[in-house]
């Protein structure tokens, strides 16, 4: 960790914006990461079993442990809270940290939206004032516009599902264009052996299960591939699109010009203006403010405006600060009604 005075500093600048201090968990319970995450991140996390034959682990992400707490004390309204402490991740560098040393702040329960964006980028740009650098960048997207385009494209509904939720994995994000460019997961031959399947199950028990679901699931499923088919043409044009929209990076005065000309070039129906951005300043102290369409794609739980910071420190490019609003989190994670969020994290081992 850097220094400790430099911490308090931190802290300090962040207090000072209204931010109430926390301490947060260092255990949690293993099935809250996992259900939010899925099994695969099971592998990034370090976890055990207690004397009670619960699965415990280390926190790896002190955003998802603010989210729990406010859920299962059973908070109500607004809080700005700020806190700090270790992330415990494993990696697939075997150069990356096990341990990151950051500090956080949030506002939960806030239906000013757009104030408390700016009011987190602020709170993180005043936290720079400790730092020592040259000069820098700050990065704004929004995958709540990602979202809303996708939305509005020709292809079926479970296509436009499947893009929406794998956004965040770039590797398999990619395969499915790919997919979507050549049809080559539609082969005739199967299709038709589908409808056979899907007719012959028609007479069949409804609440029988087979591979662990019922034939009324499986009929449903069956249902919708028969009747909403995909057209080759039309795959490759939505996958134009998406590729030419992820390719968007401006400057942030420019955002809403940018995107509304992409918007009217292929005839979507949507208009951004941009008062819909935390701020139009092309640069801010040392930092040069841009707006990039695909940036976003860090993590899963991101639901609207997403930044980051990026420092140039003896002539290294530094991450420093990421954040953004994830309004889902907390209805995830158990609660049943949604509640808005939004924060950032500093890193202090940059």
């Amino acid at each position: 960790m850097k220094s400790k005075n430099l911490s308090e500093k931190i802290l300090k600048s962040v207090k000072a914006k209204g931010f109430k201090y926390i301490e947060l968990p260092s255990v949690i319970e293993a099935n809250h990461i996992v259900q939010r995450s899925g099994e695969n991140f099971r592998k990034f996390i370090f976890s055990f079993v207690d004397q009670n034959g619960s699965e415990l682990c280390l926190r790896p992400d002190l955003t998802i442990v603010s989210c729990l707490r406010y859920l299962e004390n059973n908070l109500k309204g607004k809080e700005k809270i700020s806190y700090s402490g270790q992330a415990y991740r494993k990696s697939q560098n075997k150069k990356d940290s096990i341990i990151r040393d950051q500090i956080g702040f949030e506002i939960i329960g806030s239906k000013d939206e757009k104030n408390d964006d700016k009011e987190i980028i602020n709170t993180s740009l005043k936290s720079l004032k400790d730092l020592k650098y040259s000069s820098g960048t700050l990065t704004i997207g929004n995958v709540e516009i990602f979202n809303i385009l996708i939305s509005k494209l020709d292809i079926p509904k479970r296509w436009k599902l499947r893009l929406s939720r794998h956004f965040w994995r770039e590797e398999y994000f990619t395969d499915l264009l790919k997919r979507l460019e050549t049809n080559s997961d539609v082969d005739p031959t199967i299709v038709e052996i589908d409808k056979r399947r899907y007719l012959k199950m028609l007479k069949e028990n409804k609440a029988s299960v087979i591979a662990g679901r019922t034939i009324e699931e499986i009929l449903k499923r069956f249902d919708k591939k028969i009747r909403d088919p995909r057209r080759l043409s039309k795959g490759r044009n939505v996958s134009k699109i998406i590729k030419e929209f992820l390719k968007i990076k401006c400057p942030i005065n420019k955002a809403a010009n940018v995107l509304n000309k992409f918007f009217k070039k292929y005839q979507i129906n949507l208009v951004v203006d941009q008062k819909y951005f935390p701020t139009s300043a092309n640069r801010i102290s040392k930092l040069n403010v841009v707006f990039s369409s695909s940036f976003g794609r860090q993590l899963e739980y991101y639901t609207g405006m997403v930044f980051k910071i990026d420092i140039k420190s003896n002539n290294k490019i530094k991450n420093v600060i990421n954040g953004g609003r994830y309004d889902q989190l907390i209805s995830d994670l158990g609660s049943n009604k949604q509640v808005s969020a939004v924060g950032a994290a500093l890193n202090l081992n940059y």
